[in-house]
């Protein structure tokens, strides 16, 4: 008795720990105390289930945190930055699926009684198979690995009737007295198929809510194989998990002003080109010339997108932005909410070259500023600084709130080339009278600006 005391007193302590690491992850400051934390939460918990009674297979268990906890130590050390997404994506695809094993676990064992369990049972299969299939489908969409969004003929109807059959074999499960095995395994391959063919046809634009939205399912399908379990730990970091993930992806499609539904089942492709015709030519601008209108400008804005991330340009850009503040220039940073292909994936970036936490805004603090911009640089970004999203109600971007660079007096885009972006809309910004292109990689640019304005400072 005294032992299941202490083992419950440590799962308060991994609760508490969870929750306090999560509080600290809402700020850049305190993001990584946060992630300690939560941690240390998760070794407790780990340590504490092998002082369970009648725990069974301990050096099976062993064996599998090594090779688990191998596998993820490795990767943490040797993942690149811009790689980051991949890595959060299959993460997500590795928790959901771990969750639906239990469940298969448990009915192959025949020993789920009462109706609760089998159907939380269940639900965390469902949840968990969807999430695992639709990460994998996301991991290989931003691994290059697919290189195009794959649409099937009628795919919503496809998408209500594979829901609609696994949901049914689910309830055949729920309600039988035997479970019967062809049900099992049907109900998890459809399930597996249901999150592949929901995640196929949605592309780049869209992949920060999806991928959002799938940690939000794993934590779900986690909590509830917690309960299926009787593990404390489980639970409480699933409901944690997911309650944070299904915060977040309402807060990313409200940002890009897209319901859910319409994410999952009208998505933007890459080969979305709806929206009016834009009128007037892309207007390229030299190395120096970019270098000489920021630095004998009052105010600099900088907006970073993936373009930045994939060139591994943030050390460059912060180098840069410390010379303009050398010459007396203010530089901030503007960062939208969808930046980048993971939520809060420009932060990282930019924490990691070193650029201080009060130089950063989101969208509702900087915008207000950029009438008041002499430059607004922006590097990488897309749809994010597309002003259709204000005008233009037949573009696919229509209604979401994006970062008012075209309103500075001059706007310089850092761009590879003048194809549309990965969404595959074009950008109206690139064609305004008071746009530049500065075209190349985002290093090699912005390399070039920093040795003019070296040279501009005598």
């Amino acid at each position: 008795m005294t032992r299941l005391w202490l083992i419950q007193i440590c799962y308060f302590v991994v609760a508490v720990l969870f929750i306090l690491g999560l509080k600290a992850m809402a700020s850049p400051v305190s993001a990584r105390r946060g992630i300690i934390w939560a941690g240390l939460g998760m070794l407790l918990a780990t340590v504490v289930t092998f002082f369970t009674p009648e725990m069974r297979n301990v050096l099976l268990i062993i064996v599998a945190l090594a090779i688990g906890g191998g596998a993820a130590w490795w990767s943490g050390k040797v993942v690149k930055m811009t790689d980051m997404p991949q890595m959060v994506a299959i993460y997500n695809g590795m928790g959901g699926g771990a969750a639906a094993a239990i469940a298969a676990l448990e009915f192959a064992r025949g020993e789920i009684h009462g109706p609760v369990v089998t159907t939380l049972a269940t639900l965390g299969a469902l949840i968990g198979a969807v999430s695992f299939a639709g990460s994998c489908v996301a991991w290989a969409k931003l691994q290059g690995v697919m290189q195009k969004a794959f649409r099937l003929p009628a795919q919503n109807a496809v998408n209500v009737v594979l829901g609609l059959v696994t949901v049914g074999f689910g309830i055949a499960i729920i309600t039988s007295a035997q479970i019967a095995p062809g049900a099992i395994i049907a109900f998890f391959l459809l399930a597996l198929v249901l999150g592949a063919v929901i995640t196929l046809p949605i592309g780049g634009a869209d992949m920060p809510v999806v991928i959002s939205l799938f940690n939000a399912f794993t934590g779900l399908a986690v909590g509830f194989e917690g309960y299926v379990l009787g593990n404390p730990a489980l639970i409480i970091a699933g409901i944690v998990v997911g309650a944070a993930g299904t915060l977040l992806t309402q807060l990313m499609a409200k940002a890009m002003n897209r319901p859910i539904t319409n994410i999952l089942f009208q998505p933007i492709s890459g080969a979305a080109q709806a929206g009016g015709a834009i009128e007037g030519t892309m207007k390229e601008v030299s190395g120096l010339d970019a270098a000489s209108m920021m630095r004998y400008a009052q105010k600099v804005i900088i907006v970073p997108g993936y373009g930045m991330a994939v060139a591994g340009a943030q050390h460059k850009v912060w180098e840069m932005t410390q010379l303009l503040e050398e010459a007396g220039v203010e530089v901030k940073f503007a960062i939208h909410p969808v930046a980048g292909r993971m939520p809060g994936h420009m932060n990282v970036l930019l924490a990691e070259a070193g650029v201080p936490y009060d130089k950063i805004f989101d969208l509702e603090e900087i915008n207000a500023e950029f009438p008041l911009a002499d430059v607004a640089l922006v590097i990488g970004a897309n749809d994010v600084v597309n002003p259709v999203a204000r005008t233009d109600k037949s573009s696919p971007i229509y209604g979401m709130p994006i970062l008012d660079a075209d309103r500075a007096q001059n706007v310089i885009v850092v761009k590879r080339g003048k194809g549309a972006g990965y969404s595959g809309i074009e950008n109206a910004l690139f064609f305004e009278d008071n746009c530049r292109m500065l075209y190349g990689s985002a290093q090699q640019a912005i390399a070039e600006v920093i040795t003019h304005v070296k040279e501009m400072a005598g």
